[in-house]
């Protein structure tokens, strides 16, 4: 059985025809654009890695998480078909254009985005002040229950990597295991780095330090929905709006979103701007975000090879002497 066909049966249309000039991809995936009924338009995203499967689930329940909250745009996810050798996501079809009059409504709404999960915690707790209460006192709105540890319920992928996306009740563990000691064991395991393995061994000790702030003010960083890679070619404006695309969710601290954006450009500080008018700013934001970087610079190593090397050592040297 064809893809069109196959499609056709997942979205029960009678018309799948492939449109000439509207595809694209990137390193890991390709894609197609295909006109169904009533002439509607998809995006048809196509993975031949070997872990295909996990990849396109990964993103179809990271599409399927931001859309839910209803605080900022995605791609729709229509559904996942599976031809021999190869996985395809379907998605509503994004008409993309270069990101640029709409940055500060895209950081205002990636804000919205982080606090979602936040509010629904402080509902949650309102509602239980409220004996016998399923819903909001206040609004008649049912609460949708939170979520109230780090990691995300099924694994999902950074590029073509899997992300150890375990629940942990506590951030720095979290990011300390599940993200940086994650990739430094693939470092380990590839390259048996020993200039690596001596810069972890210090800096994990030194990790709790760039929480600083949150310990003396006795502050629990609370979990939020993340994009888990959020740079400039994530993100575009179609029809007057900002869309956001590509993600590899979980749930961690909101300031990790803001780390790759910054590593590679194209948001301007407008974007930055409106984001933190909404959001705040923790004092230590700075330190903590290039932290965070280093686990793209370690992702981008184990992705493409030694070229990353002396970026990601460079940044560990500079993390051991903050």
């Amino acid at each position: 059985m064809t893809i069109e066909s196959k499609i056709k049966l997942q979205l029960d249309t009678k018309i799948c025809e492939k449109v000439p000039g509207k595809g694209g991809g990137g390193c890991i995936n390709s894609g197609e654009c295909y006109r169904i009924d009533d002439n509607k338009l998809i995006f048809v995203k196509i993975c031949t890695k070997s872990n295909a499967d996990e990849i396109m689930s990964g993103e179809f329940n990271s599409l399927r998480a931001i859309r839910d909250t209803n605080q900022i745009n995605v791609p729709e996810a229509l559904g996942i078909v599976r031809q021999p050798n190869e996985v395809a996501l379907i998605m509503s079809y994004i008409d993309m254009k270069s990101l640029n009059q709409l940055q500060g409504e895209l950081g205002t709404n990636l804000a919205k985005l982080h606090l979602h999960n936040q509010q629904l915690m402080e509902q949650h707790d309102y509602n239980a002040g409220f004996v016998g209460s399923s819903g909001s006192m206040e609004t008649g709105v049912d609460c949708v229950e939170p979520v109230t540890e780090f990691g995300f319920q099924c694994v999902t992928n950074c590029g073509a990597i899997a992300q150890n996306n375990e629940w942990q009740k506590d951030w720095i563990t979290f990011f300390t295991r599940n993200r940086l000691e994650h990739q430094i064991k693939m470092i380990e395991e590839n390259y048996n780095d020993r200039k690596v393995n001596e810069l972890w061994s210090e800096l994990q000790l030194k990790i709790p330090k760039f929480f600083k702030y949150f310990t003396d003010h006795a502050i629990n960083i609370k979990p939020s929905l993340l994009h888990g890679d959020l740079w400039s070619g994530n993100a575009c404006e179609s029809n007057g709006q900002p869309f956001i695309f590509d993600p590899c969710c979980f749930y961690g601290h909101s300031e990790y979103d803001l780390a790759i954006g910054e590593m590679f450009g194209g948001f301007r500080s407008t974007f930055h701007q409106h984001y933190t008018n909404v959001i705040g700013k923790a004092e230590g934001a700075e330190k903590r975000i290039e932290l965070y970087q280093l686990f793209h610079y370690l992702n981008h190593w184990n992705h493409f090879g030694g070229g990353y090397r002396s970026q990601s050592l460079n940044l560990m040297k500079k993390l051991n002497r903050m």
